[in-house]
């Protein structure tokens, strides 16, 4: 018995030498680690987080919509951040995170022992300090090795930094799933508010998701899962003494899961907000728009753009008949350049129609919506709105098809002698195509470039054509090249972004009003004048149509392309200037008859019936009256004119005749 008692007591030394053997070859084993371990914890604080970038209205109250990558996070202070979900956070991942020195010896225990009885791997033992460095300076591979340098950090953290340091860094930094980085973002994503509103259930609820966020996901199949866990860090929360059981009855009778957000990015005026990305990368490049936690002020009027895609809207359902599947709007600010409202299309997620497309800024044929740069040519050269041009059919010559060119009025009549303020306004062609040949193709394009039409690249293909629409503009430069006669010639560049700065306000930049004189002042207020004046254009279109204003001073222009692919409306006044565009994007023609002032100009007067309330008219200042030949142009195009200024048509039989018997 003595005998085997001594070696009972021999076995139990030897094992009590060989766990003090393993315990001091573990310990001088970690400190050898602790010692070689070269990443530096000092800079803890500033590890950069990539933060999340938002788009927002000109207001800086409405968000547009956000930029990030793969994290999608808004980093927030030590003030925003509220004690409920500080301590909820504690109770549901690390207990004793106020006494350990960032491992928890009696967590690693029971972890092991619950693995060990189970027969894997349920529980884990990493503090909050310990999982902080892994999520900061390791991957997330499931090795010894790992767990033994996030060890070594934890504790290097600790002796570094204070425990409000860390539970701050950590509650910025953690995932709470659906691409949702730091307890601002995961607020706003799940519940729509910031984290500084959280309720007490509304903490546990995000507390109980960094543990595992596929398997707690509020959206998935396991509610039953998460609302368990919410409910027992509640518990724990009571045990630990952060809060009264009285708080946690009445929060586990509230049911958080209604209060949830569903699961879409939002998104308010999307064509507008991807030109604006567009713009954005160009300048600063997509990760920096991702990462760098921007405020990003627009041009947009919320207002404006809400009724900008009403109308739009609206206006497709009455077209409905017309074969006319689509519209898109733009409206620019006169005095800055802004784009107010933009809607390229009836809706930017209706596949039917590609609704993605942003005809806004797409080119399309602009029918007689150009004959303006041209009129404001001759302008420029000495005409004046009383010249008198000639409505009688004319032969242009060889038009490079093997054809001369001879142009048609819309009705097929003739006016005979009327002055251009007459001419442009009722939209008649053949005055207009006489104008073009007079001033030139390539002035022309050079006056319509000035004033922001980018797109007419090939001036030697254009023909004189061009005058009735005969090129592709972008409606959103039309919007900005008719505000340039709004403004009496100043040219202001199109401006989609107000201001860009990021939230350690390192970076700010103010995006100005960039102008310039394109036109003369006395250039610009003729065509104001002419197509400001609805008694000018009554006898074509009426004195009652969309374009005629009774209490304000509106000018406009409408377009029609041929076989009815395109019909426009741009109409401003000294404040605004609004484009509207119908057809469809595959470019199949509408019915015949759809012209812009039937199928465009109702979009426009519903948009702009609103837009004058909010930007009221003024009026046009009067051009200065020359004294000239208004005659200058009869020896050309008014052979056949009688004395009243009228086109007799049997005037010119006679003269064919006459030249078929001289030849």
């Amino acid at each position: 018995m003595k005998q085997v008692f001594t070696l009972l007591l021999r076995f139990i030394s030897e094992c009590i030498y060989f766990i003090f053997l393993v315990f001091l070859g573990g310990a001088l084993g970690f400190f050898l680690l602790y010692v070689s371990e070269k990443r530096d914890v000092s800079r803890l604080l500033e590890y950069p987080m990539a933060e999340t970038s938002v788009i927002y209205d000109r207001t800086g109250t409405v968000p547009l919509y956000e930029l990030y990558g793969e994290e999608n996070r808004i980093v927030i202070g030590h003030t925003e951040i509220p004690d409920s979900i500080r301590y909820a956070t504690i109770s549901a991942e690390d207990r004793t995170f106020y006494s350990n020195i960032g491992i928890d010896f009696s967590s690693i225990a029971r972890a092991i022992r619950v693995n060990v009885e189970s027969g894997r791997v349920v529980q884990g033992a990493s503090t909050i300090t310990q999982q902080l460095a892994r999520i900061v300076f390791l991957s997330r591979e499931k090795t010894f090795s790992r767990k033994i340098h996030e060890a070594i950090l934890a504790v290097k953290i600790e002796q570094r930094f204070s425990k409000e340091d860390i539970l701050d860094l950590y509650l910025n930094v953690v995932p709470y799933g659906s691409n949702a980085y730091g307890i601002e973002k995961a607020s706003l994503v799940f519940f729509g508010k910031p984290a500084k509103e959280l309720s007490l259930d509304e903490s546990a609820f995000l507390a109980a998701l960094p543990r595992a966020t596929t398997l707690y996901s509020p959206y998935g199949p396991n509610r039953d899962a998460l609302r368990a866990r919410q409910h027992a860090i509640l518990n724990q929360m009571v045990v630990d003494g952060w809060v009264s059981e009285y708080e946690v009855k009445h929060a586990m009778q509230v049911n958080t899961f209604a209060k949830l957000r569903e699961t879409q990015t939002p998104i308010i005026a999307p064509h507008f907000v991807f030109a604006v990305i567009d713009e954005l990368e160009r300048r600063y490049g997509r990760e920096f728009l991702e990462t760098r936690g921007l405020s990003i002020y627009t041009t947009l009027d919320i207002p404006l753009q809400e009724k900008a895609e009403q109308a739009v809207r609206d206006g497709v359902i009455r077209n409905v008949n017309r074969d006319a599947e689509n519209a898109a709007l733009v409206s620019v600010d006169v005095s800055t350049g802004d784009v107010l409202a933009m809607a390229g299309s009836r809706g930017y997620f209706d596949q039917s129609i590609d609704g993605k497309v942003n005809v806004a800024m797409r080119l399309r044929q602009p029918g007689s919506a150009f004959k303006p740069f041209a009129y404001a040519r001759a302008f420029e050269e000495g005409y004046q709105p009383e010249t008198l041009l000639y409505d009688v059919p004319t032969d242009f010559g060889p038009d490079g098809s093997g054809k001369n060119y001879i142009p048609m009025n819309y009705d097929g009549k003739y006016r005979g002698a009327l002055p251009i303020k007459e001419s442009l306004p009722q939209s008649l062609n053949i005055p207009a195509v006489q104008i073009l040949s007079t001033v030139g193709v390539s002035d022309t394009i050079d006056l319509a470039r000035r004033m922001g039409i980018s797109t007419l690249t090939e001036t030697r293909s254009y023909g004189l054509a061009l005058v009735l629409g005969g090129a592709e503009v972008m409606p959103v430069e039309m919007a900005t090249a008719f505000s340039v006669f709004a403004s009496d010639g100043i040219h202001r560049e199109r401006r989609m972004i107000l201001s860009v700065k990021s939230s350690d306000n390192v970076m700010q930049e103010t995006i100005p009003v960039i102008e310039s004189r394109k036109v003369d002042v006395d250039v610009a207020r003729k065509i104001n004048n002419i197509l400001s004046d609805n008694t000018l254009r009554a006898p074509i279109f009426g004195s009652r149509t969309p374009l005629a204003f009774p209490k304000y001073t509106v000018a406009a222009k409408t377009g029609t392309t041929q076989d009815f692919r395109d019909g426009w409306t741009i109409g401003y006044t000294p404040r605004i200037s609004t484009v509207v565009w119908v057809g469809n994007n595959d470019n199949r023609p509408m019915r015949a008859g759809s012209d812009g002032v039937f199928v465009a100009a109702p979009i426009w007067r519903d948009f702009m019936n609103f837009a004058l309330l909010r930007f009221p008219a003024g009026s046009f200042m009067p051009y200065n009256p020359v004294l000239t030949d208004v005659s200058v142009l009869k020896d050309r195009f008014g052979k056949h004119i009688d004395d009243d200024g009228k086109y007799n048509p049997d005037d010119d039989k006679k003269s064919k005749k006459k030249k078929k018997k001289n030849d």
